[in-house]
């Protein structure tokens, strides 16, 4: 099963992120700030490596924007899917995060839907069915 980290300061929103992820096949583990989800994502290697965050921006401690960049700068965090999951909505912030290494960018208020596609996106979940 693969595992994913879901990094918000919200109980409810890790909550509900990891209700979706679980629903959709992922063990998930969660972190209240950046500095926790570091922690996490080492504690998390020695048995299944995490293949997926889904990281608030506005947390204390440490942002995403700087968990993001702190992930990324070790070589064992190459192939992890990063997501951001923010109400930040402007592009510089969009921008910022994608070259500090996130793969995807999701504003808040989310939908299940949403975060299914964006899982698909990055290649964690099968294409949605539909015919050609």
């Amino acid at each position: 099963m693969a595992k994913a980290l879901v990094v918000d300061d919200s109980r409810a929103i890790r909550r509900i992120l990891a209700g979706i992820l679980g629903e959709v096949g992922f063990e998930v583990c969660q972190a209240a700030n950046g500095r926790e989800a570091l922690e996490v994502l080492d504690r998390e290697r020695a048995t299944e490596a995490v293949s997926l965050v889904l990281a608030d921006w506005n947390m204390p401690e440490m942002n995403g924007l700087e968990f993001v960049q702190a992930m990324r700068a070790d070589a064992r965090n190459e192939s992890v899917k990063v997501m951001m999951v923010t109400t930040e909505t402007q592009i510089e912030q969009m921008l910022a995060a994608l070259q500090a290494g996130a793969n995807e960018y999701v504003m808040k208020p989310f939908t299940r839907e949403v975060i299914e596609d964006k899982l698909r996106i990055l290649g964690l979940l099968p294409p949605s069915g539909g015919g050609a």
